[in-house]
């Protein structure tokens, strides 16, 4: 297997494109890629959809995945306003590969996703499925859970495409189609190591709680106590540090697995507070919560971010093979709205797992499993290291 990666801001898009496509060229020799991911800067909107036959006609690539962003991510940096474009190629021999454009049409049962491959067409389970879709025209859970119900245990990794304030203005690009709704996508085969690393950078603070009362995305009580009164509580008790980021906005966890004895940061799923009603004590997160369903306050700060990234990488890698490319799929809200520095999570990458071929960009939502189970995320930094499989794993 050999992976390439290229990034550049040249404002002329044709030129951008050139020196992209020769340097990934340059890097992979004589070998024709069999996967390029593409991410262009908004700038470039208009022209993207050019990409696919530009990348074709000069790399030979088989297949071509790719959207507009408002950031994008490369080997040395991330480049988060302006135009450019950051280009990731991979050859996998004898991985299958399924490209789909996942559309959602309505139906008495709600959303329905249609695109995806059924598994009895494939012959072979996924790896891993990579997505970009758009966000105005996406139904995320109708696709997670038809993608749950085709391939069990599969990772579903990628982020929704960010460059556009409304539906129809985001370009998504697949093989040499361009589309302004829904997402695509690619399912990867067999034969290759893909690990998924979601950082979602919080920590718990307080204690856990069981809900006692709660109603669709609404936390009534927790351990018999409004669930406000309880937050009051855990922000009496902790330090003043962990009280500033309280006030900046807490988080709530949810276990993904509530009969453990103790739980620590990774064990839960991160939803945001989105509401709540100081009369009935009662907040709204932003995901469904069920009665006798664990959970724990959170904050999210840079040191935690940064230790959070930092320790998933160091343990994803000291339990598989070397990382010999990675993608990566980061929130539009880190970069330096987070970190005092620029570059963090492509640096650190790097500095863990590298030097390796790296290409990705800032999202509007990130995918990846947490506990087996995929979900969309917010403020998370979603990692696809690839390898050649262990002698085992072929």
């Amino acid at each position: 297997m050999r992976f390439a990666a290229s990034q550049n801001s040249d404002p002329d898009f044709r030129t951008s494109v050139d020196r992209a496509c020769r340097d990934i060229r340059t890097q992979l020799g004589d070998t024709t890629p069999d996967l390029l991911f593409c991410f262009v800067m908004a700038e470039h909107r208009e022209q993207a959809g050019q990409l696919p036959e530009l990348i074709r006609s000069t790399v030979g690539a088989r297949h071509v995945v790719g959207c507009t962003v408002e950031g994008v991510a490369g080997t040395s940096e991330e480049i988060e306003s302006g135009p450019a474009l950051s280009m990731w190629a991979a050859s996998l021999p004898d991985v299958p590969l399924a490209p789909f454009h996942a559309q959602f049409e309505r139906t008495p049962d709600g959303l329905m996703c249609t695109g995806l491959p059924p598994a009895d067409s494939l012959g072979w389970k996924p790896a891993a499925a990579f997505l970009l879709a758009d966000p105005f025209s996406t139904s995320i859970d109708s696709i997670i859970g038809t993608l749950s119900h085709e391939f069990p245990g599969a990772p579903l990794l990628g982020g929704m495409a960010s460059g556009a304030r409304g539906i129809g203005e985001n370009r998504l690009l697949l093989d040499d189609r361009e589309y302004q709704q829904g997402g695509v996508g690619i399912l990867v085969g067999p034969g290759v190591s893909i690990r998924s690393i979601v950082s979602q950078g919080c920590r718990p603070v307080g204690r856990p709680y069981v809900v006692t009362r709660s109603e669709q995305n609404v936390l009534h009580e927790l351990g018999g106590k409004a669930a406000m009164l309880r937050l009051q509580e855990v922000f009496d008790e902790v330090s003043e540090r962990d009280r500033q980021l309280i006030s900046q906005g807490p988080h709530v966890g949810l276990a993904r697995n509530e009969y453990q004895e103790s739980f620590d940061r990774g064990d839960f799923l991160i939803s945001n507070i989105i509401g709540g009603d100081r009369s009935s004590g009662a907040l709204a997160i932003g995901n469904p919560i069920r009665t006798g369903q664990t959970v724990q306050f959170h904050v999210r700060d840079a040191t935690t971010a940064d230790e959070d990234l930092r320790t998933l990488l160091q343990d994803a890698l000291q339990n598989g093979p070397p990382a010999q490319g990675a993608l990566l799929f980061t929130c539009n809200g880190r970069g330096t709205r987070v970190f005092a520095e620029p570059h963090h999570d492509v640096q650190m990458i790097q500095e863990l797992a590298g030097p390796i071929p790296l290409a990705g960009f800032f999202a509007q939502g990130e995918f990846g499993p947490i506990s087996g189970e995929n979900h969309i995320h917010g403020f998370t930094a979603s990692v696809a290291l690839f390898s050649e499989p262990e002698a085992n794993d072929r």
